[in-house]
This record gives structure tokens, C-alpha cells and sequence, in this order.
């Protein structure tokens, strides 16, 4: 088995760590790694479809076949919680469509789908292009003839404090994520209607609600919008059964986390800080989110429409872990 590079960088990590008797979050952080890292390279499933692509135990408590004949469109597709969230469905037998802007993200995540024995269709899309929106709900429905099911996972964000976010960095970051949404919602939702029958989960974060988003002013401001537009469309769209539902994860353990997140905080450990301040001192799994991702679209959740379930160990409920100080001098 040829190990991936960031599976060597959390032993390495490891034999720092165990070589210097650490401290209590350091462990629970080198724990954490390495159960995600074993995901990433083991084999063996339960449930479903089967073959060297390993999944963690929240999801094995589907029937196998259970969306068999469906339909799904996961944005963000290639990589990371996304990732994951495709290959739960492709598992449990639906068609999966996957979606990023960068075909070499999406290529590894077909293969994998293409290994399970699902029905894939891949399509590099910027959800910020309506042309090229509608061009994704065109070839799926091409592909496969209808679409039961889309998972608006494409998203981006930077922690940052509010002087430093350019008024570029603003609009990319809310066009990306509010305006990238609602152009998924607006054409994929109008083709749900029309069938009488879909499910729309919206990924957001747990900066989205009323505590704000003190380092995150840009994405939380365009993810509570999303909040917000999950509720309109819920209220409107139910009577045609069609759920539209909200998923705020935590900190969950991705390469994004610790290479878009973690290294833009001013402190030097993050990842043990944050692990000392989660109620649960872990780290979520992507295969957790997927689980929620699948329950929505489940038959068990088609009463649940314009709600937002927020998955973080209590993050959320505790004492927020900073990127910045506050108090820190603002430049000029």
C-alpha cells in the first residue's frame, strides 16, 4: 500500500508527539488524524456496495439499495466533506453527479465512484455562471433523466478580520456562496417542482446563525443568507414534496481545514487549540456529514423542510475558538 503524503506528515507527527510525552490535546489531536488518515487508505465496507473505499460507521446504518433508481447532484463533488458525501450515495446505489470547477479534482472522485458500481456523470462547473448551471442540470438529466436529489456543497471562505477583506475578497466570497446557491436552487429546484418529488440540502457553516461570524464576516453573511433563503424556498416548494434543508458542519477534518483554515490563524498550534475548545475535543468526520446528507434525502426525513441541523461535537454551544485577536492593533 503506498501511503498518501498527508498520511505520512500525521505519523511523522505522531512519533514527535508520542517521542515527547504530550500534552492531553495533542494526543486527541494525533488520534484524530490518524483515524481520518485510515479512512482515506482502508478498505472493506458494511452495507451497500462494496470494495477498498472504507467508510465510518454513522453510515452504516442504511439499507443497502436505498436510493437505488435516484438521482444526486453534489457540488464541490471532488474533494473534501463533498467527496465523501458522493461516495455515500454512489454506495447506496443512487446515480451521482459531481460538479467542481477543476476537472483534476473530479477525476480520483469518479474513479472511486466508478469502483463502487455506481453511475457517475462528472462536469467541471462554476456555480457562480448560470450558463454553465444550466448546461449541469441539462447533461444530468440527459444522463440519467431526472435529478431526485442536489447537495450544494461548493463553497469558499477565508478566516480573516473585517479590515482586512478587500472589497473583491467580499464579493467573490458572497457570490460564491449565496449567489452560487441560489443559481443551483433557482434551475435545479424548478425541475424538482415539476416532478412533484426532490430534496435540496444546503452545506453551510456553524457561522451562519446568530452569533455571527467574527472571523469569518464575508462567508458568514453569505451562508446566513443561504439559511434564510433554505426557509423561503422550504415554505414555498413543500407542497410539491420537495425538502429544502440546511447542514451547518463544525471544524471537520479535511485538508481544507488545516490548509485554508488552521494556517491563516495567528496562533501556532490551532488544531490543538480548537481541540481543547470543542465540548467533544475532536474533530467531525466528512462520513458524519455524509450520514446527515443522506438521512435528508432519506423517506425518513421527507416531513423535515426548512431546517438547519447543525453537526459540530458542540462548538457551537461553547467558547468559540478565535483566529485573531480582537483586540490586536488594526493596520493602517
Amino acid at each position: 500500500m503506498e501511503w498518501q503524503p498527508h498520511f505520512r506528515e500525521s505519523v511523522v507527527f505522531g512519533a514527535r508527539v508520542l517521542n515527547g510525552w504530550p500534552q492531553r490535546e495533542e494526543l486527541i489531536l494525533f488520534l484524530s488524524m490518524v483515524r481520518f488518515r485510515l479512512f482515506e487508505v482502508g478498505g472493506g465496507t458494511q452495507g451497500g456496495r462494496s470494495n477498498m473505499i472504507d467508510f465510518h460507521a454513522s453510515l452504516n446504518v442504511f439499507a443497502p439499495g436505498l436510493f437505488a433508481g435516484r438521482t444526486v447532484v453534489v457540488t464541490g463533488g471532488g474533494r473534501g466533506i463533498g467527496r465523501r458525501i458522493a461516495l455515500a450515495f454512489g454506495r447506496y446505489g443512487a446515480n451521482v453527479v459531481i460538479a467542481s470547477r477543476h476537472r483534476e479534482n473530479l477525476d480520483p472522485t469518479e474513479e472511486e465512484l466508478t469502483s463502487l458500481g455506481a453511475e457517475c456523470l462528472s462536469m467541471p462547473t462554476n456555480i457562480r455562471e448560470i450558463g454553465e448551471v444550466e448546461a449541469l442540470l441539462e447533461g444530468s438529466i440527459e444522463r440519467f433523466g431526472q435529478v431526485d436529489f442536489l447537495i450544494n456543497n461548493a463553497g469558499g471562505q477565508f478566516p480573516a478580520r473585517p479590515t482586512e477583506i478587500s472589497d473583491g475578497g467580499w464579493r467573490a466570497v458572497v457570490d460564491l456562496n449565496l449567489n452560487g446557491t441560489w443559481n443551483m436552487c433557482s434551475r435545479f429546484g424548478r425541475h424538482m417542482l415539476s416532478r412533484g418529488f426532490g430534496s435540496i440540502v444546503n452545506v453551510v457553516h456553524i457561522y451562519s446563525f446568530d452569533r455571527g461570524g467574527p472571523d469569518w464576516a464575508h462567508s458568514g453573511a453569505a451562508r446566513a443568507g443561504v439559511v434564510s433563503l433554505s426557509k423561503s424556498l422550504a415554505y414555498h416548494w413543500a407542497h410539491r414534496d420537495v425538502t429544502v434543508n440546511a447542514l451547518a458542519p463544525g471544524m471537520v477534518q479535511t485538508r481544507g481545514l488545516n490548509e485554508e483554515e488552521f494556517a491563516h490563524s495567528d496562533k501556532d498550534d490551532h488544531a490543538a487549540y480548537a481541540l481543547r475548545e470543542i465540548p467533544a475535543h475532536r474533530f467531525g468526520e466528512s462520513d458524519e456529514m455524509a450520514a446527515i446528507a443522506l438521512f435528508l434525502c432519506s423517506p425518513a426525513a421527507r416531513y423535515i423542510n426548512g431546517s438547519s441541523i447543525v453537526a459540530d461535537g458542540g462548538q457551537y454551544l461553547g467558547r468559540w475558538t478565535d483566529f485573531h485577536d480582537p483586540e490586536a492593533p488594526i493596520e493602517p
